[in-house]
């Protein structure tokens, strides 16, 4: 297992074992993070671990053109339940994404060191939130990265049936417009894949990257 210390640097992706772990340690600085996720890289790991850094193969992405929309949730789309904004609650969104209850999950990965350095991130320019509203009341969300024409989706959260996906469907809209290429889901879910999400090899993800992230 490659060991990372204050050099920032990765090894080659191609490294990752099976699951798609490639590296341990180093830390949450933007340098590091913004590195990482321009190498198809992102971290992940429970609090009490050190910092575990990942690139699986296959990789589960969205083509915005892709997108699918149930007739339901057109419906819930322009029905007027929730409001859609852009970057107007970040620290709200990644604090009900650590704090809400996830199924076969006791705990989250995004511990307070992950707070930070993402909120930074915000600030900064390269993290962002969608968010869902319901009576003035923040009910759905998420937030991830944007480097270039590629979103790299992070985590999400839905406190109201179908808000998160409310919020997912509109900020793929809107990303659609700014002529964005693809976004990065990660990890498989069903959720996600409901919407359109599907595997690339890791080869042709590292491609897309390098591609239209400006590198």
């Amino acid at each position: 297992m490659f060991l990372l210390n204050d050099e920032l640097i990765f090894p080659p992706v191609e490294m990752a074992d099976e699951d798609g772990l490639l590296a341990i340690g180093g830390d949450l600085s933007t340098e590091r993070l913004l590195l990482a996720y321009r190498k198809g890289i992102f971290p992940w790991y429970n609090e009490d671990e050190p910092i575990c850094w990942w690139s699986p193969d296959p990789r589960f992405v969205l083509y915005p053109a892709r997108l699918r929309v149930s007739s339901s949730m057109r419906t819930v789309l322009n029905n007027g339940k929730f409001r859609f904004t852009i970057n107007r609650a970040f620290t709200q969104v990644i604090q009900n994404c650590k704090a809400i209850t996830r199924k076969g999950q006791d705990g989250t990965w995004i511990s307070p060191a992950v707070q930070t350095a993402y909120t930074l991130l915000h600030e900064k320019g390269y993290a962002h939130s969608a968010e869902a509203w319901m009576d003035g009341k923040l009910v759905g969300g998420l937030y991830g990265i944007r480097l270039g024409n590629i979103f790299f989706g992070e985590s999400m959260f839905s406190k109201e049936t179908n808000a998160s996906k409310f919020a997912f469907i509109n900020y793929v809209q809107h990303l659609q417009k700014e002529d964005l290429q693809l976004i990065d889901c990660q990890v498989y879910t069903e959720h996600l894949e409901s919407l359109g999400a599907g595997m690339i090899s890791r080869e042709l993800f590292t491609r897309i990257i390098a591609e239209n992230t400006g590198q």
